[in-house]
C-alpha cells in the first residue's frame, strides 16, 4: 500500500481551563497535524504538541520539519515497511520528536487501517483497559478542592495534583484534599522539577500518611546525581518525566542504583510510538512500571499513546488526559472513557474521524 501524499497544517487549541504548572501558565497550545494518504484513498492522522521547556524544539522548528516539501520522500513509498520508513524519519527528523512522533503515528494508523485492526492490537494488546488521572494546576486550596469534587463527580478516581512553587502550600492541598476525598480516589502529585533534594525529603516526611501514589519528576531534569542520592523507598515512588527524552536516558536510570521505580512516556518527547515501545521494553525488563503521559494534544495522538499503552505488559498508569483540556478538536471518535477508565474503540487504526 503506497503513499501519495502528505498533507500537515497547524491547528491553535484554546484551553477551556488555563492552568499553572511549576515554570509557566498555559491557556492555549498549537498542533500541527498530519494527514498521511495512501493510493487506495486511506488517511493515517497524527498530531505533533512540541514542548521547548521540554525537549528544546519550538513550534517553529517543529512546523518546519513537517512542512510538505520536506516530507515528499514519504511519496511513493509502502506503508507496510513501517520499521524502515520509522527508521528514515527518525534519522531526518532527530532533533525534532514532536513532529517525528507526528509522522510515527500517521504511519502507524494508516498501517493498522490496512491490516483492519485496532492499532493496540497490530502491536500487542496487553490490556483492555485503564484507568487515568485528571490533572489540577497550582491553585489555592479552596479553588483546587472545588476542582477536584467536580473531577469526582465525573467519575474520575485518580487526581494528579500539579506543584512546585510552595511547599507548605503544596502540603496543605493535599491535606485538604485527602481530608475531603475518600480512599477511593488515587491522589499523584508533580511538581515539575520544581523541588530541591531536601524538599523531596520534607515532602515525603509530611506526607507520609495521605497515600500519595507517586511523586512525578521533583528534580530538575539534570540533576541525577542528587536522584540517585535520594533513599531507595522514595526513589521507588518516583516517576521520571523531564530526564526521560530517549532510550539512552531510560538506560541510565535503571543502571544500578536505580534512580526510579517508574517511567513517564510521552510520544511527543521521544518521537512517536515506536521509540516509546523500545523505552517500553527497556522498563520491563528492569522491573520499572510505566505510566504513559501527554502534553496539551488532539485526541489523535492522545489516542496512539493509548494503543503504545495497551501494547506493553509493564503499563500500570495512564495520564492521558490531555486533549479533554481542549476547547475543540480537528477529530471524533478515539479513546472511549468511561467513569475514568480509558479503552480503545474496536475500529481499525486509531478509530479517529477527521471532522471537517
Amino acid at each position: 500500500m503506497r503513499i501519495a501524499r502528505v498533507e500537515t497544517w497547524l491547528e491553535h487549541f484554546p484551553l477551556l481551563r488555563p492552568y499553572t504548572i511549576a515554570f509557566r501558565t498555559i491557556a492555549a497550545v498549537d498542533n500541527v497535524i498530519v494527514r498521511i494518504v495512501s493510493e487506495d484513498g486511506r488517511a493515517g492522522l497524527g498530531a505533533a504538541s512540541p514542548e521547548a521547556f521540554v525537549t528544546g524544539e519550538t513550534l517553529d522548528a517543529c512546523r518546519q520539519a513537517l512542512a510538505e516539501e520536506a516530507l515528499a520522500w514519504l511519496a511513493g513509498q509502502d506503508v507496510r515497511e513501517l520499521p524502515r520508513l520509522c527508521r528514515e524519519a527518525a534519522a531526518r527528523l532527530r532533533r525534532t520528536p514532536a513532529a517525528l512522533a507526528a509522522i510515527d503515528v500517521a504511519l502507524h494508523d494508516l498501517l493498522a487501517q490496512h491490516l483492519g485492526l485496532p492499532l493496540a492490537d497490530c502491536l500487542g494488546r496487553a490490556h483492555e483497559r485503564l484507568l487515568t488521572s485528571i490533572t489540577i494546576g497550582i491553585k489555592p486550596v479552596a479553588e483546587t478542592v472545588e476542582e477536584a469534587r467536580e473531577y469526582v463527580g465525573r467519575g474520575f478516581r485518580v487526581l494528579k495534583v500539579k506543584c512546585g512553587h510552595s511547599l507548605d502550600e503544596d502540603v496543605a492541598r493535599l491535606r485538604r484534599l485527602r481530608e475531603i476525598l475518600e480512599r477511593g480516589v488515587a491522589l499523584r502529585v508533580d511538581p515539575n522539577q520544581g523541588y530541591t533534594f531536601d524538599q523531596v525529603l520534607s515532602f515525603c516526611a509530611q506526607t507520609k500518611d495521605l497515600d500519595v501514589e507517586f511523586i512525578e519528576q521533583p528534580l530538575k531534569a539534570n540533576a541525577w546525581d542528587e536522584l540517585r542520592a535520594l533513599p531507595a523507598d522514595i526513589r521507588r515512588r518516583v516517576a521520571a518525566d523531564e530526564m526521560l527524552l530517549s532510550e539512552g536516558d531510560a538506560l541510565r536510570l535503571v543502571a544500578p542504583p536505580p534512580a526510579c521505580g517508574i517511567f513517564n512516556i510521552k510520544l511527543m518527547k521521544c518521537g512517536g510510538i515506536r521509540p516509546a515501545l523500545r523505552i517500553a521494553a527497556i522498563a520491563e525488563a528492569a522491573g520499572v512500571s510505566l505510566m504513559w503521559g501527554c502534553m496539551d494534544e488532539s485526541v489523535i495522538s492522545i489516542t496512539a499513546a493509548l494503543h503504545a499503552a495497551f501494547a506493553s505488559p509493564a503499563t500500570r498508569y495512564l495520564d492521558l488526559d490531555g486533549s479533554l483540556d481542549l476547547a475543540r478538536d480537528v477529530v471524533a471518535g478515539g479513546f472511549v472513557l468511561e467513569e475514568g477508565w480509558m479503552r480503545t474503540p474496536d475500529a481499525p487504526g486509531l478509530g479517529v474521524r477527521q471532522l471537517s
